[in-house]
């Protein structure tokens, strides 16, 4: 894997939350924070995680390793409120729409730009960092990068059930449908 397949990762990643807050939009409020069975109780609080752990990684690429006070700490509104994120939204903007995808642009951005300073030798270093319960680790950022966006494919797919068991729309957000629209956009350039 090089830096131009994690570019294609990260496009893809892009592309699948974009689909899925288009999805989400049509959602009232009540639906959006229903319970539903699944690894988190409603459609909230799982894009919320996939967001958390996004933002989290990326502050662990860019050598922050952010700390809770909690013992025992998660991906959880619970353990956003005791990092302090410095100047990042406050854990009540995040539970609601607008806020969650102000959040997610945020941190799009913040990634585009950490990958336009990527490099093939700092793909491939290990990186240290600690988890927020201080840990520390050492693992190739490659590994780490490549986490993050299969770590966000499983959750978003736990949100297509979820929305399925509240009867609302879905969306594919097969990997697939993207190479399938890049490659429509890129012969369209070509016209």
């Amino acid at each position: 894997m090089n830096v131009s397949d994690i570019g294609t990762l990260y496009s893809y990643n892009r592309w699948a939350n974009e689909r899925l807050f288009g999805v989400l939009n049509k959602l009232g409020p009540r639906q959006f924070a229903a319970p539903v069975q699944n690894s988190f109780p409603s459609i909230r609080e799982t894009v919320f995680h996939i967001l958390f752990a996004e933002w989290l990684w990326l502050k662990r690429w860019q050598g922050n390793s952010p700390r809770s006070t909690l013992s025992d700490p998660d991906a959880s509104l619970a353990t956003w409120s005791t990092l302090t994120p410095g100047g990042g939204p406050s854990a009540t903007e995040l539970t609601t729409m607008p806020g969650l995808k102000a959040f997610a642009d945020s941190i799009e951005q913040e990634r585009n730009e950490f990958l336009l300073g990527l490099g093939e030798d700092a793909l491939h270093a290990p990186l240290h960092f600690s988890d927020m319960a201080g840990t520390p680790y050492a693992e190739p950022l490659v590994q780490l990068m490549q986490h993050v966006v299969n770590h966000g494919s499983y959750h978003r797919g736990q949100v297509t059930t979820m929305l399925r068991q509240l009867g609302a729309a879905t969306v594919s957000l097969d990997m697939i449908y993207f190479f399938r629209e890049e490659t429509k956009k890129a012969a369209g350039e070509r016209s």
